[in-house]
């Protein structure tokens, strides 16, 4: 899926993370999911290792469904689709398809 590139701000609109933002860390195209900064958080039991030599309980984010999430347009203030839309030099670029902005 190509409407949404890490580094993209997103909305969820579905699930228990429903209305709140973040922004795209990763994506995992072949699995069609996403991790956004500071949603879907999972909590994780790790054994002590040289780099984590207390182990224990961490907390990192999980992953998103792509269907659940959403492009948020700055200009717009709302989440959108997107479009695409070819320039005068030739390049593609995403377009909020309510203000016609380019993304």
């Amino acid at each position: 899926m190509k409407h949404i590139k890490r580094g993209d701000v997103v909305m969820v609109i579905g699930g228990k993370e429903k209305g709140k933002k973040g922004k795209v860390l990763k994506i995992f195209p072949k699995d069609m999911r996403a991790v956004v900064e500071g949603l879907a958080l999972i909590k994780k039991a790790v054994r002590p290792s040289q780099t984590n030599p207390q182990g224990g309980i961490i907390t990192k984010e999980g992953t998103i469904h792509l269907s659940n999430l959403m492009l948020f347009c700055p200009k717009c203030g709302q989440p959108t689709r997107t479009g695409r839309k070819i320039l005068s030099d030739g390049t593609k670029v995403r377009i909020c398809t309510k203000c016609k902005d380019v993304v």
